[in-house]
């Protein structure tokens, strides 16, 4: 077990994550209605705004991928805290639970099911957000940016002003972790777009490779 919670912690399973996580931005995005579904903030804004309009249609269209996300935080928990005394290390059950939901959301059709495929997405990015947080030590994230901006400005001021040299290497990790992100997304939109509702199916590979590394 103490292996693999280090591995989960690798530049290497961080950077794959990050792929991922752009892919999945981008692919929601240019093939399900335009939506980018890996962070709620939007969501989260839009819910308020229709509150205030008192349209509840719009509402609970904006609360169901909230509710994914809650739901896939809860059921991480819960498999982290099951599953530590099994065979099985509950962050590799993470990975699986995140290939099978990758190969559904790849045979649901564009069109009339695209919210399905917007709750699936929330509720994977959940689980990943919540599965593996840090990187080297450090708090990041795999399916949005902002965080990972900060970080990577903060310890830029410490190694600059502060001559921190372990601050700048932080920095450096983050701001790269930050182009995987964006070769995700470059990645994505390119297959997506031959693809369409199949190109999920090349996030399997990141996926798996992450999966296998934490066998080792």
């Amino acid at each position: 077990m103490e292996k693999n919670d280090q591995m989960s912690e690798s530049f290497l399973l961080a950077s794959l994550l990050a792929i991922v996580g752009g892919f999945l931005d981008a692919y929601s995005y240019v093939c399900r209605d335009h939506v980018f579904a890996n962070a709620q903030t939007g969501n989260i804004v839009k819910l308020g705004m229709s509150i205030a309009q008192g349209d509840s249609f719009q509402t609970v269209k904006y609360l169901i991928p909230i509710l994914a996300f809650f739901l896939g935080v809860f059921i991480t928990m819960f498999l982290r805290y099951q599953c530590m005394y099994q065979k099985w290390h509950w962050r590799q059950i993470i990975l699986m639970i995140e290939m099978m939901i990758l190969v559904i959301v790849s045979f649901i059709p564009i069109g009339p099911y695209n919210r399905i495929v917007h709750i699936l997405i929330s509720f994977l990015c959940a689980m990943q957000a919540e599965c593996f947080k840090k990187v080297l030590g450090s708090s990041f994230s795999s399916t949005m940016c902002t965080g990972n901006l900060r970080s990577g400005v903060e310890n830029l001021y410490r190694g600059i002003f502060q001559n921190d040299k372990q601050a700048i290497q932080k920095c450096f990790c983050y701001i790269t972790i930050i182009c995987f992100f964006i070769l995700g997304v470059i990645v994505g939109v390119w297959l997506t777009l031959l693809f369409h509702e199949n190109a999920t199916l090349f996030c399997l590979i990141p996926v798996m490779i992450s999966l296998v590394s934490m066998f080792e």
